[in-house]
């Protein structure tokens, strides 16, 4: 992740975090104020994207700051499967929220790690860790080009919409490879894209989408895995965005929507990304 990138996505998120630590919702969008993730138009223009994520079960089982504090793009810890007993690491873990999911679902046996580079979403993910009364969990601060951890020491590498944001997601790649255990399992949740975008839409949905993405294209992602070492390759889709959503956000960037849709309907996506590390 270049340096610019790095402090722009720290600015954004410092500031979502200060946000639910008042008690405030933090949308990807905002309001187009200096607390927005991204961007101008009304807070709403997150909602297909962050809301309607995770159940009331499982919301109501979390503190309210680390829902609040969730700025994801789907719910990789049901779709992971995990098991218990399992080492799971969430890059890019935020407020916590999937951390404290999977902590739940591997079970005193096991263990959750979560890596944020963002010194006001690790504060808040702890207090969150202690609110929800969880021992089997431990934050890390650090990059997830660089994670902090040995080889070979996690069972499952999960993530909600970060590794878009990464400016070296190869790096990224091969930093999951590397501290996976054979047999290990990638299952994140991301921002992909199916197709061909023109540059100047493609910037500006990204805008929308996912604050500072940068989505991979969905066949590129999958060689890259391949080229990190990854084998059983997947992306399923989990939620195909309508270019009626962005409308608001669109038209605040100068684009019509109504153009862009004949040639971005269904390109960008939420999808689960899954891989394995061989045995």
């Amino acid at each position: 992740m270049s340096d610019t990138l790095k402090d722009i996505v720290r600015q954004k998120y410092g500031e979502a975090a200060r946000r639910a630590g008042r008690g405030e919702p933090s949308s990807c969008c905002g309001d187009g104020g200096s607390s927005s993730c991204c961007g101008t138009g009304d807070s709403s223009c997150g909602d297909p994207i962050t809301s309607k994520l995770y159940d009331e079960t499982e919301k109501g089982a979390l503190p309210e700051n680390a829902v609040r504090a969730s700025l994801g793009c789907g719910n990789p810890t049901a779709l992971a499967e995990l098991r218990a007993g399992e080492v799971v690491l969430d890059l890019g873990s935020g407020g916590g929220i999937d951390v404290l999911l999977s902590a739940r679902r591997v079970g005193p046996t096991g263990k959750a790690y979560g890596l944020d580079m963002t010194g006001e979403m690790l504060e808040l993910a702890r207090k969150n860790q202690a609110e929800a009364g969880l021992t089997n969990v431990e934050f890390l601060e650090g990059e997830i080009e660089s994670i902090p951890l040995p080889d070979a020491s996690v069972d499952v590498i999960i993530s909600n919409c970060v590794i878009n944001l990464s400016g070296d997601k190869d790096r990224v790649l091969a930093e999951a490879f590397r501290v996976l255990r054979p047999g290990g399992r990638f299952a994140v949740s991301d921002v992909v894209v199916r197709g061909p975008v023109p540059d100047a839409i493609r910037k500006s949905v990204e805008l929308w989408v996912g604050c500072v993405a940068g989505a991979l294209e969905e066949s590129d992602y999958i060689a890259r895995l391949g080229r990190a070492g990854f084998t059983d390759v997947g992306v399923e889709p989990t939620r195909i965005y309508d270019i009626g959503d962005a409308r608001e956000f669109l038209s605040a960037e100068g684009i019509d929507a109504d153009a862009a849709a004949r040639q971005v309907q269904g390109r960008f996506m939420s999808a689960f990304v899954r891989a394995t590390k061989p045995k």
